[in-house]
């Protein structure tokens, strides 16, 4: 059995991890790399690996960094089966068409400007077409059932308690010669790995009799601040808004973070510790994603369920108002606060959260929260340092507006709930993988599971491991 680190090592974007087992080619996640501008197109553009001698692709979660170039590996060759939990499937039917989209309007934007200066116009790196056309390969299964993909080797999806529909995917591979475990080596690659304590999802799953972890370090050497500690901090900068008829901007993740939010928001007008105050959610793309969300109680934790069992509402129906067409978003900064605007992207790269950070980041009554992890080089990180000056859409604004930063609302385990993962998997393991981190982030956690007795490495991309 043999390991190609393709992405995602030594940083948090484009997941690809190619593994070679009894005559099988694995791809487990096709991530797009998120990064400066040239250095994406060029990454992304150009696969690590021909798609074509790709046998099956195991897909983790629905996430743009672990899924987004699905469309270029089909388009490019590939024609085995994607396997996803059905709930990564429904969402990957809407955001990769919605990634398509943006590709579309990125290249059309670009080619305006080509145009004016005679230079030659450039491709979206995949279209609609090639999108909806990748949806044909999918094949979900449920949760914890087996699947074979061929002679003595089988997967099964694990909850990951990350997002919607999240997995962590492990490998079951038979071996030749006698072995104190009939023979079976077994790989858990973690992808995004989630925490006990956030709402809404169940629990990651903790395995047990395992060779070789991939295991993600996102947070390999940060730890959040309480979850019990988010809620009454959330209620404060929402109480603090009220007071000042200021506008809360919430850059959030489509997936995942701007469902939390909204979950306990509502939770907060239901004891009274906050009053209704108009919530908008302007993303088509959240808003698809938010009605996924309702079809796939399987996913829902025990509270969650009990929730609905009672008819409460998860994610504020009966005041969030929901915007889909361009003209409503507009009209949003012609409005008066006090008002809570939730828009994508969480890291403030692209979409319509861009024109309400430029219309609002100049008043000092309004607030900017950030609620999720931002790369460096983004403006989402540039808010997080709270820097005086900040650049949207190429131009520099002066920042009057308060940023807050609620990192409690995290969907990956930080450090201490990673080596708590390790403990509790009670394996025999051969040895760490460590990925999807910033390179600091990656060498603590790995140096910190060789003090704890695990062999361990942190791959460049590129190599291979031989186990």
């Amino acid at each position: 059995m043999k390991i190609h680190f393709l992405g995602a090592n030594k940083n948090v974007t484009g997941s690809k991890h190619l593994v070679e087992a009894n005559g099988l080619r694995i791809l487990l996640d096709c991530g797009e790399f998120q990064g400066p501008r040239k250095e994406a197109r060029e990454r992304n553009s150009h696969l690590p690996c021909d798609p074509a001698s790709l046998d099956v692709l195991l897909l983790s979660h629905a996430h743009i960094d672990h899924s987004g170039l699905v469309p270029v590996l089909t388009r490019d060759g590939f024609n085995g089966t994607i396997y996803c939990t059905h709930a990564t499937r429904d969402l990957c039917a809407v955001m990769l068409l919605d990634s398509a989209h943006i590709q579309e309007s990125d290249a059309q934007y670009l080619n305006q400007k080509k145009a004016k200066k005679g230079e030659p116009p450039v491709e979206p790196l995949y279209t609609q077409a090639d999108a909806a056309a990748s949806l044909k390969s999918f094949q979900s299964v449920a949760y914890d059932r087996p699947v074979k993909l061929g002679d003595g080797v089988e997967a099964v999806f694990r909850e990951a308690g990350h997002i919607l529909g999240s997995a962590q995917i492990e490998l079951n591979v038979r071996t030749n010669g006698a072995r104190r475990d009939g023979g079976v080596r077994r790989l858990i690659y973690t992808a995004d790995l989630g925490r006990d304590v956030l709402p809404i999802l169940r629990d990651p799953y903790i395995p047990e009799d395992v060779d070789y972890f991939i295991i993600e370090s996102t947070y390999g050497n940060r730890v959040h601040d309480a979850y019990e500690n988010a809620s009454a901090k959330l209620a404060a900068i929402v109480n603090r808004a009220v007071k000042a008829r200021g506008k809360i901007i919430i850059p959030a993740f489509s997936v995942g973070r701007t469902q939390e939010v909204l979950y306990t928001l509502e939770r907060l007008v239901e004891h009274g510790t906050i009053p209704e105050v108009p919530v908008y959610l302007d993303s088509p793309l959240s808003v698809n994603v938010t009605e996924i969300f309702r079809a796939h109680p399987e996913c829902f934790d025990a509270a969650t369920r009990a929730l609905i069992r009672a008819n409460k509402s998860l994610f504020g129906m009966g005041h969030v108002i929901y915007t889909r067409d361009v003209e409503e978003s507009k009209r949003l900064n012609d409005l008066d606060g006090p008002m809570i605007i939730i828009s994508a992207s969480g890291m403030c790269e692209a979409g319509r959260v861009l024109h309400h950070l430029k219309n609002n980041i100049g008043d000092a009554r309004n607030i900017v929260l950030i609620v999720g992890y931002c790369a460096q080089h983004t403006l989402g990180k540039r808010l997080v340092e709270k820097e005086a000056t900040v650049k949207i859409f190429g131009e520099e604004y002066q920042r009057k507006a308060q940023v807050e930063v609620l990192n409690a609302f995290s969907a990956h385990a930080d450090r201490i709930e990673l080596l708590d993962y390790v403990e509790r998997s009670n394996s025999n393991v051969k040895h760490f993988f460590v990925v999807h981190g910033d390179e600091d982030q990656s060498i603590a956690l790995s140096d910190t599971l060789r003090e704890m007795g695990y062999p361990s490495s942190v791959p460049n991309e590129g190599d291979v491991a031989e186990l």
